[in-house]
């Protein structure tokens, strides 16, 4: 099972690693193309059995309880993204030169012929909404487009479906480009870099690499962050195609080769006749919803692949204005008593939250939950200057404290010593009692949700509730 498409799937020996999300489609797709599927899995709960009887009534052998052997025959592993490389699973299959791919490897191999070429993006924050800006311009263009990947929507899907488009906006994630040796972009972005997800990676190297991988074998632009130097360095490392060109982008005036912003204009010095003296306008700052600087900077990189693709200055106009952000992204909640009340749960970590905050002159910053392993002194020395109070909530709340006592000692600090759910609306009320006409009180935790709430959004909820209890 070389580098080609494999062409001919009946009765290869498959192991599908894990249900799941991407587990499931995965061993429905290889059985249905005649392969004999195996799929084996760590957990053994409710959702696990229901899921195993779903595929062992088609026929798919499901080992339950059992992640770690590798079944005999075994010619191909597909893996969900989230297994981690040194799973003894891995160990195995590498010494019996048994190649494993992730599910985006399999859409990538399954691909019919003439397929959708993919616009892919990848970073540490941002990269939902990117897609999902880059697929609103690309259906302002006409195109037939879909936001797929990590996104939640399957690849395996959309490659395998019966709808035909003429291109993909695909998320990827750093476990997902692990797992993908051939995939090969027409175009790729990688929006930041920054320490995250390194307990499965094992080092911040091996985590820049594997966002890397997203450009390998581009055939038009390779997109990066000028601000952000790793990335252009993972554009110099790679090896793309003859011709490909590194495309940047700026929140300042760009250069040649370059998307920037001049004077509330979005312009693009890349993508136009005489890049050295023209510049093509696409849209207005105020297009971008919301128009904090990091949304700026994803609406930057969506247009430059966009265009790279060939879509007219126009429909980047018309698709940023058609778009609107997910829910708990930088979401404007109320204003009570001439304070801003903003949602950024999706905040969930130190990055994200230094890009919210990033955005608001003076803001009482509500934050905490589980750390991750992060550290906070970069953060809170960043903002220090915006900060008028501090509410902290959640497991981890005291390393935010520690680092505010370091970087910002004369900012007044209400620290929460619950963790149940009712400890939001405490939290925005001693919020509010910090909060001055003009303050912007943001809900940015840097940290993740589940040591509190099932997930981001069920805290986010929890604030916005809280808010709507204030203002009533």
């Amino acid at each position: 099972m070389g580098s080609g498409q494999v062409t001919d799937w009946q009765g290869k020996h498959v192991t599908v690693a894990g249900l799941g999300v991407s587990g499931v489609p995965a061993a429905k797709a290889l059985h249905g193309l005649g392969a004999k599927v195996t799929v084996v899995n760590d957990g053994d709960d409710a959702r696990a059995r229901e899921q195993a009887a779903e595929l062992e009534a088609l026929g798919v052998t499901v080992r339950l309880g059992d992640g770690d052997t590798l079944p005999d025959g075994t010619e191909l592993i597909v893996t969900a993204p989230g297994w981690k490389p040194d799973k003894p699973l891995f160990a195995a299959a590498d010494a019996a030169g048994v190649p494993v791919w992730g599910d985006v490897e399999l859409a990538w191999r399954l691909r019919k012929p003439g397929a959708a070429d993919w616009l892919a993006v990848t970073g540490t924050n941002g990269k939902t909404t990117t897609v999902q800006m880059l697929a609103s311009i690309l259906e302002a263009a006409g195109l037939r487009t879909a936001a797929v990947g990590n996104i939640g929507v399957s690849l395996l899907d959309a490659v395998l479906g019966d709808e035909e488009y003429d291109v993909l906006a695909v998320e990827l994630s750093s476990y997902q480009l692990h797992w993908a040796p051939s995939l090969r972009a027409h175009s790729a972005a990688v929006l930041n870099l920054a320490p995250d997800h390194l307990d499965w990676h094992g080092s911040m190297e091996a985590y820049a690499k594997d966002k890397g991988r997203i450009y390998e074998g581009n055939r038009i632009a390779c997109v990066y962050n000028t601000a952000d130097k790793a990335t252009e360095d993972l554009v110099r490392d790679a090896d793309v195609e003859e011709g490909c060109r590194a495309i940047g982008f700026t929140l300042g005036t760009p250069g040649p080769s370059q998307l920037g912003v001049v004077e509330g204009i979005l312009v693009d010095r890349a993508f136009v006749e005489n890049r050295h003296k023209n510049a093509q306008e696409l849209a207005e700052v105020t297009d971008v919803k919301p128009a904090a600087p990091h949304n700026i900077a994803n609406a930057l990189a969506a247009a430059a692949l966009a265009r790279a693709y060939g879509v007219p200055a126009n429909a980047v106009r018309d698709g940023l204005r058609a778009f609107t952000p997910d829910a708990h992204r930088i979401a404007h909640v109320a204003d009570l008593d001439g304070v801003a009340y903003v949602d950024d749960s999706k905040a969930t970590n130190t990055h994200a939250a230094q890009a919210s905050l990033a955005a608001y002159d003076s803001v009482v910053w509500i934050a905490g939950g589980l750390a991750k392993g992060a550290t906070f002194d970069e953060l809170v020395a960043d903002a220090a200057k915006r900060l008028r109070g501090a509410v902290l909530i959640g497991r981890d709340r005291e390393l935010i404290r520690e680092a505010l006592a370091r970087h910002a000692p004369e900012v007044p600090v209400v620290d929460l010593g619950r963790t149940d759910t009712g400890a939001m609306l405490e939290a925005v009320q001693e919020a509010r009692r910090l909060a001055r006409p003009g303050d912007t009180v943001l809900l940015a935790p840097a940290c993740a949700s589940m040591d509190m709430f099932a997930n981001y959004n069920k805290r986010g909820d929890a604030f916005a509730q809280a808010v709507r209890e204030l203002g009533a």
